[in-house]
């Protein structure tokens, strides 16, 4: 994928919602709201190019220029009782993935490797309703383990969370803790059932009260309207969370979803470039699907577009671009990965 050449910085287009957001965002640091988030992802093709310099600005002057670097493994694979449209890890849904449990050992290693890209930050996943007490064990005894072998920060993605299991992970020392909002609340409904978006603000809410980082994702291309991603950007933007992980959504054999399709890449910058105007101040983290929806052309436009945070390797039940294909576009693009600091 490609994408015509970028306006010099300072320029003005013939794109009133991009003259607003030069003035809004990048100078006074006001995220655009939701029906100025519509406009951008309404925007023509031709102004595409802008909306990602005008991103990548607001990136450098509101984050910095390092980008962060991030490894997943799930300890629990498949066998999930919720119904989320999009994941093969549903046991309600007839796809390959079957229950899998990594051994402890395991986890350390991958740990280990994660820490060798240069990454500073290992999320451990479980597949999940919330954790159960023989998981949030587990949890507790791979956490011991792997702080004392491998020097990094250690998040979580475990599910619905109690009180007492948030007030668990904070006092073990887990630095950030992932539940994603996926969809807009007005779309929510269509792809899950079996629980609320109430219940997943709950948790988020627990999760910062309790001081741990909170990393409240998006997973678009389900079939939702422009109108209900700018919905979805807004929701997000008023969370305030620590980070946002950028999913485009990857169809799935048995899912609800296998006949969906790719989303158009060009859909995706567009998506990008918005979720930045949103957020000026988060870290923006490309995610799962977009070896498919963007390729490695998309991929560097979107890195030149807002995005300031990677997951490296492979995802949770897809494969993702080789680490070092991440890594040394990192490099060429003279873009530094964030110096490791130990969040405590």
């Amino acid at each position: 994928m490609t994408v015509q050449a970028a306006q010099k910085p300072g320029e003005t287009t013939p794109h009133a919602i991009l003259n607003i957001a030069r003035e809004q965002v990048l100078e006074r640091g006001q995220g655009l709201n939701e029906a100025q988030l519509k406009e951008v992802l309404e925007l023509p093709d031709d102004a595409i190019p802008a909306a990602l310099q005008l991103a990548h600005e607001v990136r450098l002057k509101h984050c910095g220029e390092d980008v962060e670097v991030e490894g997943i493994i799930s300890i629990k694979t498949g066998g999930c009782p919720e119904d989320c449209h999009f994941c093969s890890q549903s046991g309600l849904f007839d796809s390959p993935v079957r229950g899998v449990w990594l051994d402890i050992p395991e986890l350390v290693k991958a740990a280990e490797e994660t820490a060798a890209t240069g990454a500073t930050e290992f999320c451990i996943v479980a597949a999940v309703r919330g954790p159960d007490i023989k998981l949030m064990n587990q949890i507790k005894f791979a956490i011991d383990r792997i702080n004392e072998e491998v020097d990094i920060n250690i998040a979580c993605s475990l599910g619905m969370l109690t009180q007492r299991q948030v007030d668990q992970l904070a006092g073990w020392g887990v630095h950030r803790y992932n539940h994603n909002l996926e969809t807009a609340r007005s779309y929510f409904p269509e792809v899950v059932t079996t629980h609320s978006y109430e219940e997943r603000l709950e948790t988020c809410a627990m999760v910062k009260a309790a001081g741990m980082e909170l990393c409240c994702g998006a997973l678009i291309g389900m079939g939702e309207s422009l109108a209900q991603r700018a919905e979805l950007a807004a929701q997000l933007a008023a969370l305030e969370p620590h980070e946002v992980p950028l999913n485009f959504l990857n169809p799935r054999p048995g899912t609800p979803l296998e006949n969906q399709g790719i989303m158009d890449g060009k859909d995706a910058l567009r998506a990008i470039a918005a979720f930045r105007l949103a957020m000026p101040r988060t870290v923006l983290r490309y995610a799962g699907g977009r070896e498919l929806t963007l390729g490695d052309l998309g991929t560097r436009d979107g890195l030149l577009g807002g995005i300031n945070a990677v997951i490296v390797g492979n995802y949770l039940t897809t494969l993702g671009r080789p680490a070092n294909a991440d890594l040394n576009l990192l490099v060429e693009l003279n873009m530094p990965i964030k110096e490791f600091q130990k969040s405590l």
